[in-house]
């Protein structure tokens, strides 16, 4: 896991529904930064998918940019490509932007290591928490409530300290070249 603290990489990668670019900066006027990194068919997403849009829809009014990027060899992963990553965007309801990285330099410089992987960054871009969404896993009948990243995202939009107690997220590996 990433040390807490880690300045965000840099970043500018094509947003699959629009093909426009978007980069680190356009979320400068956030308070807080929070980068999800997905993919179209890991069953660990697709356990949580409706759950990250619905954070999305929750947090819309609130100073947090949400960005999702996926880092996957759609080469070997043909789900994974633009095209069905757009069509997870539709279908899940995602209301933030979902970024291909084609070649998978961000998932490096970021330390991304699954799918989903989550990241959240203060004002300052500096990491404040690397951790699982909640303990739900795909069979394990526990309920899907983001409440480990909502606890996160809550504490960090009052400004109060995020928990370093943190567990890392469990889901597919990142499919590389």
């Amino acid at each position: 896991m990433a040390p807490l603290g880690t300045l965000a990489p840099s970043f500018s990668l094509p947003e699959v529904t629009s093909g426009q670019m978007v980069r680190l900066e356009d979320f400068s006027g956030r308070d807080i930064l929070l980068v999800l990194f997905l993919c179209q068919h890991c069953p660990y997403v697709k356990h949580v998918e409706k759950e990250l849009a619905r954070i999305g829809r929750d947090y819309a009014r609130k100073n947090l940019g949400i960005v999702a990027i996926s880092s996957n060899d759609a080469d070997q992963y043909p789900d994974d490509s633009p095209s069905g990553l757009a069509h997870q965007a539709q279908q899940a309801g995602f209301g933030f932007p979902y970024l291909y990285d084609e070649t998978q330099a961000v998932a490096k410089s970021f330390g991304a290591a699954c799918t989903p992987d989550f990241f959240l960054f203060d004002k300052g871009r500096r990491l404040i928490y690397r951790g699982q969404l909640d303990d739900s896993r795909p069979g394990n009948n526990k309920p899907v409530t983001g409440k480990d990243l909502r606890a996160a995202l809550d504490a960090a939009l009052l400004g109060q300290p995020v928990p370093v107690a943190q567990r890392p997220s469990t889901g597919c590996n990142i499919k590389w070249k």
